[in-house]
């Protein structure tokens, strides 16, 4: 389902046919959602397991295959013309400041080549994101490096899993760009399914489903999720400040891992929270530092959250899901202590605000935004309230949103996927 991706189809297609001097019909749409973690705030990194859904705001990427093995790029946000060739070897970036929107591009081929599939065709393509949600904590690169994966795998006919792709994703993200992602984000964007929380086990690198029931029911009978998610925009778009010691907090969490399994007596084990036992963790947490401790605590409420929150999804109790996502939200300030001034007021507004049933950060907190979701009929009452409350708290800040861009009324999304010539979702 993609019900914002529709309104914008029909532009897409008109452009790579100008660019192309095909015929629309012939244009396919690579549709990648952005997403959201309701559930599992700073946790992947320790195995933890974290939640996901897909919204109906991405990435399109509109393409034809070319006639030889040109790719000839243009973008809706960014100047300029990319020409390269899929048969090129392409080198992995040596500096993460020369990244650029071309630097996806050559990631997907990068990754197809080095992963052994044959590329013979290029694209002609032009990819348009959603004009200030890029750098807000929704995952927008993922998004990118899959429409390139997904465009270049349908002009050559190849036949790639979503898990697969998942792991090629990987590859753009880590080895071509060298960049310390996980996969979390590629996994949401190719895994979830609407009607459904994802949750994906860090440790395992394992994926399940998990279905709203309420769907079900009559009165939802026009498969309708029962909420709508809200984005509150923050006007903070720069890249996490080495000020803010969030690398730090990683380091501490491996430091309270390893002061636990020490004093269980584990070794050979990695210094990561998931391979401490709860039990022990319980026994021995009386050693920690005060810092240690927070993170700590942070990680194992958490994962508790997780299990509640996967609980109260599959029986369509949103009360107590919007409860564990608002609790969540204050871990992540109180015990993972991240989060700038800005944010956090955010956050506490989007608490106040009429039918919000939970919120939290997207991401780490220090920029982007907030996402709550809502109960439906009061979803744009919700965002003028924030809109109002957060103009007086940051007037500087608002005045650099543009007016539609400030606060978004969202829904859950699907999966990515091409959309064919003669479809509109």
């Amino acid at each position: 389902m993609f019900p914002m991706f529709v309104l914008q189809l029909d532009f897409v297609r008109k452009k790579v046919a100008e660019i192309s001097g095909r015929d629309e019909q012939e244009v396919r749409v690579a549709a990648c959602p952005y997403r959201i973690c309701p559930l599992g705030a700073h946790i992947d990194h320790q195995g933890g397991i974290v939640t996901a859904m897909t919204i109906n705001y991405g990435v399109l990427l509109g393409f034809v295959p070319s006639n030889d093995s040109e790719v000839v790029l243009q973008s809706g946000q960014f100047k300029g013309v990319i020409q390269f060739r899929v048969d090129d070897l392409q080198n992995p970036i040596d500096n993460p400041e020369n990244i650029n929107w071309e630097s996806y591009a050559r990631g997907a081929v990068y990754a197809l080549q080095s992963n052994g599939y044959d590329l013979k065709k290029g694209i002609i393509g032009y990819i348009s994101g959603v004009k200030g949600l890029d750098s807000s904590g929704l995952s927008s690169s993922a998004a990118v490096g899959i429409a390139y994966l997904l465009a270049l795998e349908d002009v050559n006919d190849l036949i790639v899993s979503p898990v697969d792709n998942i792991q090629l994703d990987k590859s753009i993200e880590n080895k071509y760009l060298g960049l310390e992602n996980g996969i979390l984000d590629p996994s949401a964007i190719l895994l979830s399914r609407y009607g459904y929380l994802t949750l994906m086990d860090c440790k395992t690198a394992s994926p399940s489903h998990v279905y709203f029931s309420e769907l079900s029911k009559s009165q939802w009978s026009q498969g309708q999720l029962p909420f709508k998610i809200l984005l509150a925009f923050s006007g903070l778009q720069h890249n996490l400040p080495k000020k803010s010691g969030y690398n730090t907090r990683v380091f501490e969490c491996k430091e309270a891992a390893s002061a636990l399994l020490g004093a269980s007596g584990s070794e050979g084990v990695s210094n990561i929270l998931c391979n401490v036992d709860r039990p022990v963790y319980e026994a021995h947490k009386c050693i920690l530092e005060e810092n240690l401790s927070k993170r700590a605590d942070h990680y194992f409420s958490e994962m508790k959250r997780v299990v509640k929150g996967r609980d109260a999804w599959a029986s369509g109790n949103l009360q107590e899901f919007g409860q564990l996502i608002s609790a969540s939200g204050r871990s992540s300030i109180l015990n993972y202590e991240c989060g700038s001034k800005e944010m956090i007021q955010l956050y506490e507004i989007l608490l106040k605000a009429p039918g919000v049933l939970g919120a939290r950060f997207s991401g780490a907190g220090f920029r982007g935004c907030c996402l709550a979701i809502v109960e439906p009929d009061l979803a744009e009452q919700a965002a003028e309230y924030v809109r109002a409350e957060y103009e007086k708290a940051q007037p500087e800040l608002v005045c650099k949103i543009p007016a539609d861009r400030r606060v978004l009324v969202c829904e859950p999304g699907d999966s990515a996927r091409v959309i064919l010539p003669d479809h509109r979702s």
